[in-house]
Order: structure tokens, then C-alpha cells, then sequence
């Protein structure tokens, strides 16, 4: 069975990318919202450090908040914005670099957000 392409415009100057499958921008797609599964975890923010797989550098990994990819992305950007830092948002997980665990549990109580630290 052939499917159908799904080619077509996937950028416009006016409003940006483009959704490839209901061909809205998106900011404005329904069909990735209708497909995301509920935000998994219980509302206590995990904070801790890691280094595996990093050449041994370190990154701060925050974990279990129960928001959509969309609000956590923004969460994302004002931790590193309060640790003057890089990082991303990957599989529901923020990645600060370095070593910022104390400062991003202050950041995040000071949102409402409940937080503690895991791991050593």
C-alpha cells in the first residue's frame, strides 16, 4: 500500500514552519497536540548532576515536572537564562551544563515548582 506524500510547503516568510501533516504553522498545529501523550511525573522536580557519556563534563539534569513540552521548553530557557548557561530540553528532561543543581532548586521554588535534589 502506497501512502500518500506528505510533501508541500514546509516554511513560509510569514508565519514560519509549517506542519507537514494538517499544514498549519506550528504554532498553531493540532495534530502534534492531539498526539502527545499526558506529561508524565508527580510534580516534585528531580535535580541532580551527571557526567557519563559527556567526556567528563558535567550537566545538571531536572526531571519529573508534570508540563507540556511546549511549557517546559520555556521553563528550559529561564534556567539557563538564571545560571547563565547552554543547555536543552530532551525526552521531558532539562539539561543545564555544569553544575548548577543549588541555584536551579532555588530558581524553581521561587516558580511554585516543589524541587529536591537526587542522586549524591
Amino acid at each position: 500500500m502506497k501512502r500518500a506524500s506528505t510533501g508541500g510547503l514546509v516554511y513560509s516568510t510569514e508565519t514560519g514552519r509549517m506542519c507537514p501533516v494538517c499544514r498549519q504553522p506550528i504554532a498553531q498545529c493540532a495534530c502534534k497536540q492531539a498526539a502527545r501523550p499526558a506529561p508524565a511525573g508527580d510534580g516534585v522536580a528531580r535535580v541532580s548532576r551527571e557526567t557519563k557519556g559527556r567526556g567528563g563534563k558535567s550537566v545538571t539534569l531536572v526531571k519529573g515536572l508534570a508540563l507540556d513540552p511546549v511549557a517546559l521548553g520555556v521553563l528550559g530557557k529561564q534556567l539557563r537564562t538564571a545560571c547563565g548557561s547552554g543547555g536543552t530540553v530532551k525526552d521531558g528532561v532539562i539539561e543545564v551544563q555544569g553544575d548548577h543543581c543549588d541555584r536551579i532548586i532555588d530558581a524553581l521554588t521561587k516558580q511554585g515548582h516543589r524541587a529536591k535534589r537526587a542522586g549524591g
